[in-house]
């Protein structure tokens, strides 16, 4: 059994990234096993119209290596598409480009395994090695690999909240929302539940048949309001390595109430999505009213399935008024989100892991989350050590240039210690 540099665990868009980096780095043998049979970067959410909420430039390599063949414009250019794209003259990818782009690379690198789904990992003290133990999904063949160093990207699952789980039903999240999105238009009423991007996506593409011959349509938000991400220029030095340094510096109560705090910075609405459905509101209430209703300031606190009837009863809490009131619909979508929980399989080594006292990974400035602080590393899940940063793909990159270096004890890809024009933290000693 040969033994690899590393071994990354999931395929999503930042270990697929690594991959494309380590892809021309002689030194670094990695392996990356994804339990999917080929990428699919969220099926369920990959609508004609959604766009990217981040520029072009936010690919798998650019930001890290501007001269990488597994960048988005050299997909362009091989695929034909680059004048187009050139013409069209808008920095955001539609979303189902992305995911084909994300295809394109994957089927270009030698390391990529697909259809391995990940059940232990193991250490060996003596030998300093990992060994992950995998299922070849089409054959139940079992398989064992070896590594000096881990690479966790298995992503975050669908979240359900918990008045919603096991009531019955064919309620849906919004990660299958194109799946089951005919069966929902057969019903006489939907009703979208969440705040953020994926709802709205979902609220508009349906607003779209919304009619009294065919559906009523409801829209549930807990937030005050319909709010936008925040997209301002200044705001987008957040994603600043200036930033994620004094982030990561603070005391962990307050990173963790930052955190709660900023999510309106990475989980709001495009701003022009919002006028696009006010817009399409207003162009159906020409022919009378249109049978819809955007109910904010709710939150959800009960939901049964009356199966008879075919209808779910939500209960619902007005969070300013304090006034509680039920909802009658036959479809449910849950736009909802995603939430991070630990993968089961690194239950053997989690005495090699470094928590913090709410019990979450304790993120190391460099990614790493294990005692040596640099035997395993961590994409994304981590908002409570990095901010906003580590769920934006524009710092997915930044986040592999740093792994990289740590893995290859140099730095191969250049990174970015100053970028800001402003200060996070108190200047130091006496300022003129």
């Amino acid at each position: 059994m040969s033994t690899h540099d590393f071994i990354a665990i999931g395929l999503g868009p930042y270990n697929l990234g690594l991959a494309c980096l380590t892809e021309p780095i002689e030194e670094l043998d990695g392996l990356f096993l994804e339990s999917k049979p080929e990428f699919d970067w969220h099926p369920g959410m990959l609508l004609e119209s959604a766009t990217l909420q981040t520029p072009f430039m936010a690919d798998l390599v650019t930001l890290a290596d501007p001269t990488s063949p597994f960048s988005f414009l050299n997909y362009l250019k091989e695929t034909g598409r680059l004048y187009p794209f050139y013409i069209r003259e808008m920095f955001y990818p539609v979303r189902s480009e992305y995911n084909e782009y994300c295809r394109w690379a994957a089927d270009r690198l030698a390391g990529v395994r697909f259809g391995r789904q990940v059940t232990s990992v193991e250490y060996d003290e003596s030998a300093g090695l990992y060994t992950v133990h995998a299922l070849v999904t089409a054959t139940g063949e079992r398989t064992e690999h070896r590594a000096r160093h881990l690479v966790l990207g298995t992503g975050t699952p669908p979240y359900l909240p918990e008045a919603c789980r096991g009531i019955g039903g064919d309620l849906i999240h919004n990660s299958g929302y194109l799946e089951g999105k005919a069966a929902l238009q057969a019903k006489e009423s939907i009703t979208v539940v969440g705040s953020g991007q994926s709802a709205a996506e979902i609220y508009y593409d349906l607003l779209a048949d919304a009619g009294h011959d065919t559906y009523r349509l409801n829209w549930v938000t807990r937030s005050p309001r319909f709010f936008p991400l925040e997209y301002t220029k200044l705001t987008l030095e957040m994603t600043s390595p200036e930033y994620v340094d004094y982030f990561h510096a603070l005391p962990e109560d307050t990173r963790y109430r930052l955190e709660a705090e900023q999510k309106g910075l990475f989980k709001g609405i495009d701003a022009d999505l919002i006028n696009a459905i006010y817009d399409l509101l207003y162009q159906k209430s020409i022919r009378g009213a249109v049978p819809t209703r955007l109910i904010t300031n709710t939150a959800l606190s009960s939901a049964t399935w009356d199966e008879e009837r075919g209808t779910y009863t939500l209960g619902l809490h007005h969070t300013e008024q304090e006034r509680d009131f039920t909802l009658a619909t036959q479809g449910l979508v849950l736009a909802t989100g995603y939430r991070y929980s630990t993968p089961a399989f690194l239950e053997p080594v989690r005495d090699r892991i470094r928590w913090d006292g709410h019990g979450r990974f304790d993120v190391a400035r460099n990614y790493s989350i294990d005692t040596t602080g640099r035997g395993i590393f961590l994409q994304n899940a981590g908002t409570h050590t990095h901010s906003i940063t580590s769920p934006d793909l524009g710092m997915g990159a930044y986040r592999n240039a740093w792994i990289i270096r740590d893995l290859l004890g140099r730095e191969v890809y250049p990174i970015e210690k100053s970028i800001a024009f402003q200060e996070f933290g108190a200047p130091e000693g006496i300022t003129r």
